[in-house]
Formats: C-alpha cells, sequence, structure tokens
C-alpha cells in the first residue's frame, strides 16, 4: 500500500482478532517509530514494546481512555524525555508506526496522552524522567473498515493558496 492510500484509507481500531501479529511485522512497526526524523536528530523517546497476554490484561486496565489495549495482540509505549520537540517529535514517530502497521493490514488508535499515567509507568518500571506521550495497542481489526469513507471537511475548508481565505482547491 503506497503511503497516500494508507492515510486515505486508515481509521481507528479499537476491536481486535485473537491472533498474533508476525514478529517481522513488530519489528518493523517499531523500526518505523525509530526511523522517524526528529528535531536536531535528538530522537527524544524509547519504545516498550508489550507482548505478554497478562501485561497487555494489565495495560488495558490502567489506560482507562484504551481498555480495548487488553486485546491488542501487542502494544507500543511511547516514551518521551522531558525536550522541547519531545511531543511533537514523538508524535511524529507514532504515525510512522501507525501508518506501517496500517500498510500491512493491522490496525490501532493513540491512546492516552503525556503526564496521566503513573500507575503504567510504576507497573512497566518506566524511570521517572521519561513521560508517556502515547500507548498504542496494534492488531487485526474485527471490523473491516478504512475503505476512505471519513467525515472530514472539505479541502476548501481547511486549506489555502497563497494568502488566508483564497481556497486551495
Amino acid at each position: 500500500m503506497d503511503v497516500f492510500e494508507a492515510v486515505r484509507t486508515i481509521l481507528a481500531v479499537r476491536e481486535f482478532e485473537d491472533r498474533p501479529v508476525a514478529d517481522e511485522v513488530v519489528l518493523r512497526v517499531v523500526e518505523s517509530g525509530r526511523l522517524t526524523g526528529s528535531s536536531r536528530n535528538l530522537q527524544p523517546w524509547q519504545f516498550l514494546v508489550v507482548q505478554d497476554r497478562a501485561a497487555l490484561q494489565r495495560l488495558g486496565e490502567l489506560a482507562t481512555t484504551g481498555r480495548y489495549a487488553a486485546d491488542a495482540a501487542f502494544a507500543v509505549i511511547v516514551l518521551i524525555e522531558d525536550t522541547e520537540f519531545a511531543v511533537s517529535d514523538g508524535s511524529r514517530a507514532v504515525q510512522s508506526m501507525i501508518l506501517t502497521a496500517w500498510a500491512e493490514g493491522v490496525g490501532s488508535n493513540w491512546v492516552g496522552f503525556t503526564g496521566r499515567h503513573q500507575d503504567i509507568k510504576d507497573f512497566f518500571g518506566v524511570p521517572a524522567e521519561l513521560d508517556i506521550l502515547a500507548i498504542l495497542p496494534f492488531g487485526y481489526p474485527v471490523k473491516a473498515g478504512g475503505r476512505g469513507i471519513k467525515k472530514r471537511k472539505a479541502l476548501g475548508e481547511v486549506a489555502y493558496r497563497e494568502r488566508f481565505g483564497v481556497p486551495f482547491a
């Protein structure tokens, strides 16, 4: 799947089939996060990959906005350092991982945000100097979706040419 097709068709996935994701796909997902560009090449991230069923269950219990993480084949907890551009750099890595997974037929969704998950940090032994930016549960979607049908504003409402207010399209 080319990149535009992935962006055009991707949807948030919150229900996963009960089947594993191949190790080489997990590796590609995590590797795509690592290879993502970052400001000043600081790479202010760490990626904690969770595949153990009991740990995923606990993660689902602790991630109150993403209980479905318990049913994922694996999850990636994206950790960031306290640097000026860590949130934007980490967000870029998140999107790279989600799109890479989607291209392999694996769905995901962003769970959580910074400063809210001390209990998860404690459970997984995350050092105090790192913060959880996102929890990304991954798995094969239960429902077929992502056919490019999205409720989005028209391009002319959000993109302008040369001067604000002059529609791009």
